[in-house]
């Protein structure tokens, strides 16, 4: 509960930062104008996003009878989550994580990586897709695309603070301050990103506590966290961007330690803690 209500107060802070900023710059208008140009852009990655993913990483749709533990896994989760089974794809590459797109229950898949299946126990994997099946269910993938959407209206209002700094526009009441408008463009895009931030370090804890109460222990996602942490130490992703970090159980770009405030991800440590603590 505590991470929903975190996750509400974080969007609405993005929404009073972005009405802030578009009538300091634009008045109505130009917000108005913002909210369209971001909101057609969201709107197409909203629809098209997990088919990027899925490409941008190789990932081929798992066969049955191939991966039948994995299906069976997904497949039992899913059920007791009282969600449709996801689709399943396996990506071919060493580097050991997960991720979970779609825009909606009935419209998600779930990714493992080679290198996942070949590091983890089964009751580690399980853990581990308990979480992802739990991001389905929450509709993570909603709430980051409205967050995105909100930040990249502030992004773009940021650009026409910029532009009315260095030629003179502004709010018409006589009140323009060109100086306090190019700080408003260097500043807000900043906030707006650590808030995003923010908003996907809440939902990934809140998925490590629904994940661990969907299988009744948490102690299972906390091991396969540890070792995924040092697999990706050995083998970070060679594909894809670090743009897409947030999609995936542990940032798989890097092993190196990154500071909290600008991670995607949860300090690991805090999450096997929070998990250790939770009571069934």
């Amino acid at each position: 509960m505590f991470n929903q209500l975190k996750t509400v107060a974080l969007l609405g802070l993005l929404t009073g930062l972005m009405l802030g900023v578009g009538g300091m710059i634009g008045g109505r208008g130009g917000l108005t104008v913002a909210l369209v140009f971001a909101g057609l852009m969201n709107f197409g990655m909203y629809f098209f996003s997990d088919r990027i993913a899925l490409a941008m990483y190789g990932a081929q749709e798992a066969k049955k009878s191939q991966y039948h533990k994995l299906h069976k896994m997904v497949e039992e989760l899913a059920h007791k989550a009282g969600i449709p089974k996801p689709k399943v794809y396996v990506i071919p590459i060493d580097t050991p994580n997960a991720f979970a797109t779609g825009r909606s229950p009935s419209h998600a898949s779930v990714a493992a990586t080679e290198g996942i299946m070949s590091l983890l126990s089964d009751d580690e994997l399980r853990g581990v897709l308990a979480h992802e099946i739990s991001h389905v269910k929450n509709r993570d993938t909603l709430v980051v695309t409205i967050a995105a959407t909100m930040a990249g209206v502030i992004s773009y209002l940021a650009h026409m603070a910029q532009f009315a700094a260095f030629f003179g526009g502004g709010r018409d009441d006589g009140g323009r301050n060109p100086i306090g408008l190019l700080v408003l463009a260097i500043i807000t895009p900043i906030m707006a990103m650590l808030i995003q931030m923010a908003i996907s370090r809440s939902r990934e804890y809140l998925a490590d506590e629904s994940g661990a109460h969907l299988i009744k222990d948490g102690k299972p996602l906390a091991s396969a966290l540890k070792k995924l942490e040092m697999g990706v130490r050995h083998h970070p992703m060679r594909v894809g961007s670090p743009a897409t970090s947030s999609l995936f159980i542990v940032n798989p770009f890097s092993g190196n330690a990154i500071m909290s405030l600008l991670s995607t991800h949860p300090p690991l440590h805090k999450r096997v803690e929070r998990l250790h603590q939770l009571k069934f």
